[in-house]
């Protein structure tokens, strides 16, 4: 059984509030855990079966079961969560691929809430009810662990992600009910954001997007590091268009290029290991 999962809304800032828990915010993706009749499948947040691809996690608990949490992988030297092992974990299909990963690139569950429990639907208790009924769970084995909480202190905590380089803050307001798939300001993200300076280098010819590249090395030359799809105003858009026609280079099928002098500041969730920007968000022009 899927149950479409609480959403996030994002917060504008750090913040601290008796009413409040908060947790690390785990850089995984979203994972639905569902035991029926003792028989285990897991589902990403939309509905997209994923069972196969992580074996390790589909050992069952003593009970019938719905769990909300973030499937991960955890890197051994850090302690912190590397997104794309977890991705190539979930995009791998062939069985003795899978199976090498397993070994390789070991899924971790963090677990942050449960939504049924033998056969009763949990989902109108209080955050807190809830958190007691899964602080009590037996589990599977040790690819499983429920995400620790902090009573109030959540600029503190964002302190401490900060210097771990972790992905950021969950706010959760205590006596906050389940809403399923919605998001809810009863629950809040707060992403520690990384900051870049980027060279413009041409545009997307149909939907929006923006070619970023920085200097490579010592030598200066620009090299690409993704596309800006998000952040950008249709000021900014039109103030864009003005400018670029000026620095028109060349074209292909896809792109219009752009002699490299307009300059931007993008945050991102962090650098990938092939030196890309992930998921570049424009903040403003640089002049």
């Amino acid at each position: 059984m899927f149950i479409s999962p609480m959403l996030l809304q994002p917060a504008p800032g750090p913040f601290s509030h008796n009413d409040f828990i908060f947790e690390p915010k785990i850089d995984g993706h979203r994972l639905i855990y569902s035991q029926e009749s003792g028989a285990v499948q897991l589902y990403t947040r939309h509905n997209n079966e994923c069972t196969r691809q992580y074996p390790e996690l589909q050992l069952p608990f003593a009970n019938d079961i719905i769990l909300d949490g973030e499937v991960a992988c955890v890197d051994p030297t850090t302690g912190v969560s590397d997104f794309e092992s977890v991705m190539s974990r979930f995009q791998a299909r062939r069985a003795d691929k899978i199976q090498q990963l397993t070994r390789t690139l070991p899924a971790y569950y963090a677990i942050f809430d449960i939504l049924m429990y033998k056969g009763q639907d949990l989902r109108g208790m209080p955050l807190l009810r809830r958190k007691e009924i899964l602080a009590g769970l037996s589990l599977p084995s040790g690819r499983f662990g429920v995400v620790p909480h902090v009573d109030g202190a959540g600029e503190a905590l964002f302190e401490q992600i900060e210097t771990r380089g972790m992905e950021g803050v969950v706010g959760k307001r205590k006596n906050s009910l389940y809403e399923t798939g919605r998001r809810s300001a009863a629950w809040q993200k707060v992403i520690n954001w990384t900051y870049a300076d980027v060279f413009i280098t041409g545009y997307r010819k149909q939907e929006f997007g923006w070619l970023a590249a920085i200097p490579s090395g010592t030598s200066g030359r620009l090299r690409p590091a993704g596309i800006i799809e998000l952040g950008a105003s249709p000021l900014h858009k039109q103030a864009f268009r003005g400018v670029a026609q000026q620095l028109v280079k060349g074209e292909d099928k896809e792109f219009v290029h752009l002699e490299p002098r307009l300059r931007a500041r993008v945050r991102m969730r962090n650098w990938t290991k092939s030196g890309m920007l992930r998921t570049p968000v424009f903040e403003e022009f640089i002049i």
